[in-house]
């Protein structure tokens, strides 16, 4: 039997990013409104690349944080 291979999201919504980011649903959320998050729609959900979230850590940890 073949043993199934973890795959690493493309994307994850909201409360995830917060969770991958280390902050609170509602920062990110503010995150967001400011642009500094960029992210899609499908459907109901809004989502996030890990991309972005990679980007947006390092220009955050780059600037010194908040």
């Amino acid at each position: 039997m073949e043993q199934a291979q973890l795959v690493a999201p493309l994307s994850v919504g909201v409360e995830e990013a917060g969770r991958i980011l280390g902050i609170s649903r509602s920062a990110t959320y503010e995150f967001i409104a400011k642009g500094e998050i960029k992210t899609f729609k499908i459907g109901r959900r809004r989502l996030a690349l890990m991309s972005e979230l990679k980007t947006f850590i390092e220009r955050a940890a780059k600037e010194g944080g908040r």
